[in-house]
């Protein structure tokens, strides 16, 4: 067996074993309300980093404005509860808007 072959397969046990660990642990295990507070923060806090690092970055630089601006677009409409396809679709036609109108 190769040495990739070999990664992937420790990869994949890796995983099964971490989402078999939620039901298997359920009521088992009782974790303060102070670390499920800060769970909860984490897991929104590496949301929000993986959002600014997909809208502001494009390679090794900056992804100019069009696409954070059609990011915030889908944002506020996200946050106004709108429909996902249309959340999805205006903030795709704000981004090309702009680019049509020269701004990168």
């Amino acid at each position: 067996m190769n040495a990739t072959l070999a990664c992937v397969l420790a990869l994949a046990a890796g995983t099964y074993v971490f989402r078999l660990a939620g039901p298997v642990l359920h009521g088992r295990v009782e974790l303060p309300v102070r670390v499920q507070e800060l769970l909860t923060v984490g897991a929104t806090v590496l949301l929000v980093a993986l959002l600014a690092t997909g809208a502001l970055t494009e390679g090794q630089g900056f992804a100019g404005w069009a696409r954070p601006i059609g990011v915030l677009v889908g944002g506020v409409l996200a946050w106004r509860r709108a429909p996902f396809a249309l959340v999805v679709v205006a903030a795709a036609t704000a981004t090309a808007l702009l680019r049509l109108a020269g701004v990168s």
